[in-house]
């Protein structure tokens, strides 16, 4: 037992937790981690996500979607990367760095219980939502393979939006799908900060290599996350994919039209979700790694100095 108290993961959480709470320490970095964790793993995963979300639209098996892409020619393969990658940068940016503050204004000193965990998470999704939003609308849109030839760039979805007026530009331009972004992006970082720690914790005590505790915590946390919030996931991907002030239904009409979609069948909704296993196991396990790698670059750096 003394020994499993002083694995490398508790002696870290110990000296930060130890820390001033006034003085600037390594929680102040976490919006610098956040970002380029975000960034290496999306730019690593985006291909899965593409397939992913043309089976979200599409209803059809992976094969399917694979086939489509490949169709339409790999100058089209990386279409609607930009606005991904600004906005997962930005998320890691703010949920990471977002998450630290309201933790340490809630449990300045710790030990951080499941109450702080959950609260911090819930609002830094909050913040999320409401900042990223309009990314995720504008990403929808150029990802859907029926709408290329009317909006070939990001700018001439821009200009749509900007053609309405100030509140057509917020409800039916770029906040369009906006509370079920709010419910799924608050529940998710909840979850994800609620048990991240405490199965990373428990793997570190194992006396595994460092990464493999991150690694191995975000693929289960990503996993359960998104297979648990995924018909939210479906639902906003379609209510996003739609233009215009002709097809606007509202959030539960859009709801009961994804489900007559589907067939009603709730397995129907969760076509893809073999691909949602693999893209949130990558994509939170090496997100949760990498910010863990570098958590621990500028911590020792910062004895080093100190």
């Amino acid at each position: 037992m003394a020994e499993q108290n002083h694995s490398p993961r508790k002696e870290l959480q110990h000296r930060t937790r130890a820390e001033s709470p006034g003085k600037k320490s390594w929680h102040s970095q976490a919006y610098a981690l956040g970002a380029i964790s975000n960034f290496m793993s999306t730019f690593l995963t985006f291909p899965i996500y593409k397939v992913v979300f043309r089976q979200q639209i599409h209803a059809m098996v992976v094969s399917e979607a694979v086939r489509q892409l490949w169709h339409e020619g790999p100058q089209y393969f990386y279409r609607g990367i930009y606005p991904p990658l600004l906005s997962k940068t930005l998320q890691g940016t703010l949920l990471f760095g977002t998450y630290d503050s309201l933790l340490c204004s809630l449990s300045p000193i710790g030990p951080h219980s499941l109450g702080h965990r959950w609260a911090a998470g819930l609002m830094s999704g909050v913040v999320e939502a409401v900042a990223l939003s309009p990314f995720e609308r504008v990403q929808n849109v150029l990802q859907d393979g029926r709408k290329q030839a009317r909006f070939p760039s990001t700018f001439s979805i821009l200009k749509e939006f900007n053609s309405y007026g100030l509140w057509g530009r917020l409800s039916l331009g770029y906040y369009r799908g906006f509370w079920p972004v709010l419910l799924r992006n608050s529940l998710g970082s909840a979850l994800y900060f609620s048990f991240k720690d405490p199965i990373q914790d428990g793997l570190a005590e194992q006396g595994l290599p460092h990464w493999v505790p991150a690694l191995v915590s975000g693929s289960i946390n990503g996993t359960i996350t998104c297979l648990v919030l995924y018909p939210l996931i479906v639902l906003v991907a379609n209510m996003q994919s739609h233009i215009g002030w002709q097809r606007m239904p509202s959030l539960w009409a859009s709801a009961q039209d994804v489900w007559d979609t589907r067939g009603r069948k709730v397995f129907l909704i969760y076509r893809g979700g073999s691909l949602v296993i693999l893209r949130s196991s990558v994509t939170w396990g090496l997100t949760t790694a990498i910010h863990d790698f570098l958590q621990r670059r500028y911590h020792s750096r910062k004895e080093l100095k100190d």
